[in-house]
């Protein structure tokens, strides 16, 4: 097995078509904080934006042929409370599906951006 300086995971990107209708959605909406916004070269930002008190981000990157949005990114975040959260996102005008439920299992619900790019909350598990 090969040796690594690999220690976590920083930041995990998503496609935007519009970086600040992005932002806005993340922190007006999700709650996030904005941790970096920088114009790297002409016409090309990084922002990166993160629940309070999280160690990972999420990099809102401009969408391209590339990088189209509109996809399932993958992204799992965890909620303390599958009601509550749920609750507070429909109230946002978050695009949310039913929670889920089954035994052994900790709750859990998916809900998409501006952009339709798919997300996914669950309870920690046990």
């Amino acid at each position: 097995m090969p040796n690594t300086t690999i220690t976590t995971i920083r930041t995990v990107a998503i496609p935007a078509e519009d970086q600040d209708r992005t932002v806005a959605f993340f922190v007006d909406q999700l709650g996030f904080e904005t941790q970096m916004d920088a114009e790297l070269t002409e016409g090309f930002r990084w922002i990166e934006v993160a629940p309070p008190g999280s160690d990972v981000s999420v990099a809102i990157v401009a969408a391209s042929s590339e990088l189209p949005s509109g996809v399932d990114t993958g992204i799992r975040f965890v909620m303390t409370d599958a009601e509550a959260e749920h609750a507070s996102m429909t109230e946002q005008g978050v695009d949310v599906d039913e929670i889920l439920r089954w035994p052994g299992v900790p709750a859990m619900f998916s809900f998409r951006d501006v952009d339709g790019n798919s997300y996914y909350v669950s309870e920690p598990g046990e």
